[in-house]
């Protein structure tokens, strides 16, 4: 896929233009958007996304649209297990809910730099040293593993990192917020609010999850356009798919499973893509691995499909039946 400089000039300035559209009415009126909002939102930055990926099946084939959804599918998806951290810093720190609007809008684009970062490194890195898919692969498998053991985190487990704890002990922190601005006065001192220390902990938990998505992403395409706009669509809505789920975030508790088992599975075609293009002296004599299969996207992308999907309503009929075991038991 050869994309020229105006398609990536065009681009960034589309995207960029929807996202101070967002950014702009954050700004204009902070509140907690109803459900009916949300959804229209949501909606909408999905609807794009599908839209996008019809213009690249005309323009280029089924094969680079094809790439492009499983990508931004594998994205969204592990967009929406980050919503759990939100929820919990949230909590944390007792955000005021009229205010995390503009929390989770700074933590998106927050999100999106460290990850045009991660791309252009990645991509560089990737077209000089075929070898780094081992690297790749072996770190989403060792996530798979990691995220399978600890499932979805809980507000008991979350822990302050180095960064958070520094700044707590570092810093002339406010004891309250002033609406959802970073410093405040009080008694004629200019003092940090909570809002920062809530900032920070957006910010490195976007780093790590940034850490995570970036190699999962370069084992389903190695195109940088395909990335980047893949990973630019599945941060698009997530402010508002965070009001719009709401609880049912506490009843997805098989996401973290399913996440595991679509992380494990690109790892392992990350390593398979690695020994097909073998030049590493120490494995197979620097040779090309000829058993080491070629896993279509299609295949990709129905293995992603069918996980989440069984992931999600196992969650469902799981949540549903505690729930009527509790009422049962209320009534007894």
């Amino acid at each position: 896929m050869n994309v020229s400089g105006w398609v990536w000039a065009a681009t960034l300035v589309a995207l960029t233009a929807v996202l101070l559209v967002d950014l702009l009415i954050i700004g204009r009126r902070p509140h907690e958007p109803s459900v009916r909002e949300s959804s229209i939102w949501v909606g909408f930055y999905v609807g794009l996304a599908l839209l996008f990926g019809v213009g690249l099946w005309l323009a280029v084939g089924p094969s680079v649209a094809g790439q492009f959804y499983t990508g931004w599918l594998t994205e969204y998806s592990l967009s929406v297990d980050n919503l759990f951290v939100f929820v919990i810093i949230m909590g944390r720190f007792a955000v005021p809910r009229q205010y995390q609007q503009k929390v989770l809008l700074i933590g998106i684009l927050l999100a999106l730099v460290m990850r045009g970062g991660f791309i252009a490194a990645g991509a560089a890195l990737l077209a000089q040293f075929t070898w780094v898919f081992y690297i790749f692969g072996a770190f989403l498998i060792y996530t798979a593993i990691n995220l399978a053991r600890q499932g979805e985190p809980d507000e008991d487990e979350f822990s302050e990192n180095v960064l958070i704890r520094w700044s707590r002990k570092a810093l002339p922190l406010s004891r309250d917020f002033d609406g959802a601005k970073l410093t405040t006065h009080e008694k004629g001192r200019r003092l940090f609010t909570p809002m920062l220390i809530v900032m920070i902990a957006i910010g490195t938990t976007d780093l790590i999850f940034a850490l995570d998505s970036i190699p999962a992403i370069f084992g389903i395409t190695q195109e940088p356009y395909l990335v980047f706009t893949a990973n630019v669509f599945a941060l698009m809505g997530l402010r508002q798919l965070y009001f719009l789920l709401g609880g049912l975030l506490d009843r997805l508790i098989y996401l973290s499973y399913g996440l595991s088992v679509v992380l494990g599975f690109i790892g392992v075609k990350l390593v398979l893509e690695a020994l097909a293009d073998n030049n590493l002296p120490f494995i197979n004599n620097g040779e090309h691995v000829a058993w080491a299969p070629h896993i279509p996207i299609w295949l990709s992308l129905a293995v992603i499909l069918g996980t989440l999907g069984i992931a999600t309503a196992a969650s469902l009929v799981k949540s549903s039946r505690d729930r009527r075991r509790e009422l049962a038991a209320a009534r007894h």
